[in-house]
């Protein structure tokens, strides 16, 4: 139980694991053993994948009929700052991300940042993400921390708490970091409320940020907590993070996750795939905030090089919660170009489109041998996809339709962890009228708190 220091405590009210069976679905394993399987089952006991193949004996399993639709793992998003969720759409021509960010982060409430995140993990359910890694960067408090924790819990969802900086700080500051072991202690711990399914990770600064007087004591932080890293890279210049410095420095590892880093070089990539380090791109934002790099070459030359690469939201008031869109774009952009040094580089594949929004985001979190894959053993996350929308009519290679055609509105089921949090097109384990009312109410309420400086021009902030 939580100690009766944490200011917030988790409503946990999930569906109970059930025992079922899917029949007669296109199946997407992700797993190269099993591969794809058309009109085949799959079993999911005690929160496991227990079989998937063809005809199977599943007992008394509950049966789901899969006649339609494409069975494949939930969606793994490694770089998500879930806190600003609530003003995504105050986006203007005049006033960007950043404006919004750098204004609106002073003025967020504790209760403001545990409504923000129920919304944002509210939708990343219903669009078939079932693991999320929360890169927060605005912890102003002990109990900003706990809200979003809780938020996490209460979700149904597997994730990564990543405790991060306040926003705004001095670049020349180490942050404070009294609390991040009372974090790890009360929440983390043996028999924590966090339980097995979220972990507790760091928001690193890092030398893009911050100059090694900062960087480094941040860093040995963590370290001694033994906790895994994540970082952004840039996604332009200046060049300021040198991974070949990064790997000398010790830096470098499974365990740590570079975030954007439109602007590796060769020697980069290779420090990167050598230390088994990944790295996240964020399809969408990359496309408006890397503009003076070349996001395809960066994508070839990541793949083809082994850097582990991984797909993910960043912030939706920098893209959509829209794991479809994000492996479209991947797909449409990972061309190579006659006469330039990514011509003999193969084009990107859907399945490697795949691999980037499962496999490869679980393995960048340290889950790989828990999920990413229809594989027996792991954990029950998976998802079912309507091919009979008009939108995904007729299908013919499976791959190819979710990368292309899918969108939210195709995701009919959601398991995570054995539990079915979206059944039929509805969300279950989320009163949506009312995460969408606080939401609503929060937003109004940090806007009267930044004194008019960011109003709408519209009614988005309206108490409703």
């Amino acid at each position: 139980m939580p100690s009766d220091r944490l200011t917030f405590e988790p409503n946990v009210t999930l569906p109970e694991r059930e025992h079922i069976v899917i029949r007669n679905a296109f199946v997407l394993s992700i797993d190269t053993e099993i591969g794809d399987l058309e009109y085949a089952d799959v079993h999911v006991r005690d929160g496991l994948i227990f079989a998937v193949g063809v005809g199977l004996d599943a007992g008394d399993a509950t049966e789901i009929d899969g006649s339609g639709m494409i069975v494949m793992p939930g969606f793994v998003d490694a770089h998500w700052h879930l806190w600003s969720t609530l003003f995504r759409n105050l986006l203007r021509t005049d006033r960007g991300y950043f404006d919004l960010l750098f204004g609106l982060a002073p003025h967020f409430s504790a209760e403001d940042f545990n409504r923000s995140v129920r919304l944002a993990l509210a939708e990343a359910t219903n669009a078939g993400i079932t693991t999320v890694l929360n890169f927060s960067h605005n912890t102003r408090t002990p109990a900003h921390a706990d809200a979003e924790i809780a938020a996490h819990i209460e979700c149904g969802l597997r994730g990564r708490y990543s405790y991060g900086h306040i926003s705004g700080m001095p670049s020349t500051e180490v942050m404070p970091l009294d609390d991040l072991p009372r974090v790890q202690r009360d929440w983390f711990g043996a028999n924590g409320p966090a339980g097995d399914r979220l972990s507790l990770g760091y928001s690193w600064r890092g030398p893009l940020l911050t100059p090694p007087e900062v960087y480094r004591p941040e860093f040995e932080a963590a370290r001694n907590l033994g906790l895994p890293v994540t970082t952004h890279a840039g996604q332009g210049p200046p060049y300021k993070v040198d991974a070949v410095q990064m790997r000398k420095d010790g830096f470098l590892g499974p365990d740590m996750l570079l975030v954007h880093f439109l602007e590796a070089r060769a020697e980069d990539r290779q420090a990167l795939a050598e230390t088994g380090t990944s790295l996240s791109i964020s399809m969408q934002s990359e496309q408006h905030f890397g503009a003076q790099c070349d996001l395809r070459s960066h994508l070839l030359h990541c793949l083809d090089d082994g850097v582990n690469l991984c797909l993910s939201v960043d912030a939706t008031s920098a893209a959509s919660v829209n794991p479809f869109e994000n492996m479209s774009f991947a797909w449409y952009t990972g061309i190579p170009w006659p006469d330039t040094p990514t011509a003999n580089i193969p084009a990107v594949s859907f399945r490697q489109c795949l691999e980037m929004a499962t496999i490869n985001s679980a393995k960048a979190m340290g889950l790989d041998d828990q999920i990413g894959s229809l594989t027996p053993g792991k954990r029950a996350d998976l998802i079912m996809i309507r091919a009979t929308d008009i939108n995904m009519a007729p299908l013919g290679e499976a791959d190819g339709a979710v990368v292309r055609s899918a969108t939210p509105a195709n995701v009919d089921t959601v398991v995570a962890d054995g539990r079915i949090l979206k059944r039929g097109g509805k969300l279950l384990a989320v009163d949506t009228e009312k995460v969408v009312a606080d939401a609503g109410a929060s937003l109004h309420a940090v806007l009267t708190r930044a004194s008019g400086a960011f109003a709408p021009s519209s009614v988005t902030a309206r108490r409703s």
